[in-house]
């Protein structure tokens, strides 16, 4: 395994376990507990972001370029008109 095909699954690992925290906190009824689960969140997300910055620094994450605002307000009124089925 290559060390960019590690980083990538250390990356999607964070990924899954801030969605588990984020549901487990939130479907806590013990505080303590729910606290916790909130803590491990917050330091999954701080891992997450030290990954992505770390493996955009070696070029080997490249995130979608940002939408220049013209094209954004295309898609809008594009979409906007559409009701949903």
């Amino acid at each position: 395994m290559t060390d960019q095909e590690k980083m990538t699954d250390l990356i999607f690992s964070e990924k899954k376990m801030s969605d588990n925290y984020s549901i487990w906190a939130s479907e806590c009824t013990n505080m303590k507990l729910r606290d916790t689960f909130l803590t491990l969140l917050n330091r999954s997300h701080k891992t997450q972001s030290d990954l992505f910055t770390a493996a955009q620094q070696k070029g080997w994450y490249k995130p979608i370029p940002q939408a220049q605002p013209e094209n954004v307000q295309q898609a809008y009124q594009q979409f906007s008109s559409q009701s949903p089925s």
